[in-house]
């Protein structure tokens, strides 16, 4: 799996002064699950070190600009910006990490200066940022700060291996019998998102008005990618666990159905995270052999070792 990475994050000594923004997280810890493709749009046009840039309002358009000789460099950031979002084309990411608040990679809340002032407000987005969704607009992107909150992170890469996954199935001449098998599969972890998308995504698949089948995956892959963007949140995700936990119901002893549902309850007052609840099921499931749940994305959505479900934060109870 490839992942694209601003250059600094991995160590690279592409910023203006020099030096780097390595993030122990994206170094130490994917580089063991992903082929980390690093960009850095402001070393590629004025190498390292240089002088700073920054987001400036002009004639109502933000523009990008040298802080020392003032010059615009607008379109040439815009320019290199097209140059690698074409290379990415090639290059199948399923994610990408942006350094945050940077004027060319930055997300969100980078800083726009008012012209010719000191005053600025968080309300820009990088050139290379903007452009990348633009280009690729379900591609999952965040910013490396970001990801040190535990609830993004966890909803962060269950979108990504979802959108490789699905890039997969797509890659494998997809038929009307896969599609099923696929849909099956993500059913709870759609569901845990968005129970809206999951009705359409299921109508999408059981075309009942007889489209053509290229039709009918193009609405899938759009549907797909859209609910995957989606946030799950404690209330969702705890829905989900009473519909799982239904599958017991006439199998476990009435003390263990006592016990398993007390836990539910705890996951909801956020008392304990989600994996004590997901390795209770996963119990049950292999215990009564249900074949249906061994396959859903939803209680295996990553590597475990990633344990991105391990703490409590990993849940918003909205």
């Amino acid at each position: 799996m490839k992942l694209g990475v601003s250059a600094c994050l991995i160590g690279k000594m592409c910023r203006y002064d020099g030096g780097h923004a390595k993030d122990r997280f994206v170094l130490d810890v994917l580089n063991n699950y992903f082929e980390m493709v690093a960009y850095c749009p402001e070393d590629k046009l004025f190498g390292s070190p240089r002088e700073t840039i920054h987001l400036e309002t002009k004639n109502d358009k933000t523009i990008a600009i040298t802080s020392q000789t003032h010059k615009d460099i607008t379109q040439e950031l815009k320019a290199v910006s097209k140059t690698y979002t074409n290379h990415m084309d090639n290059e199948n990411l399923c994610g990408f990490i942006l350094k945050s608040k940077s004027p060319s990679c930055g997300l969100e809340r980078v800083k726009v200066y008012e012209e010719n002032s000191k005053f600025s407000q968080k309300k820009g987005i990088g050139i290379f940022a903007k452009q990348i969704q633009k280009r690729f607009p379900y591609l999952p992107i965040e910013e490396e700060g970001r990801l040190n909150d535990d609830w993004i992170r966890e909803n962060f890469f269950m979108q990504v291996f979802a959108y490789e996954d699905l890039h997969i199935f797509l890659e494998n001449s997809p038929s009307q019998k896969t599609l099923v098998q696929f849909h099956t599969q993500y059913k709870y972890l759609i569901y845990s998102k968005s129970t809206s998308d999951y009705k359409a995504l299921g109508n999408i698949v059981a075309n009942r008005e007889k489209k053509p089948f290229c039709m009918v995956i193009k609405n899938y892959k759009e549907g797909f990618l859209k609910a995957i963007c989606k946030k799950s949140t404690i209330k969702k995700t705890y829905n989900v666990l009473q519909h799982i936990a239904g599958y017991f119901k006439k199998e476990i002893t009435k003390e263990e159905k006592t016990h398993l549902h007390e836990a539910l309850k705890e996951f909801k007052k956020e008392l304990i995270p989600l994996i004590v609840v997901i390795k209770l099921i996963e119990i049950y499931t292999i215990r009564f052999k249900i074949d249906y749940l061994k396959k859903q994305k939803f209680l295996n959505p990553y590597p475990k070792a990633l344990a991105l479900r391990s703490s409590i934060k990993a849940n918003k109870g909205i």
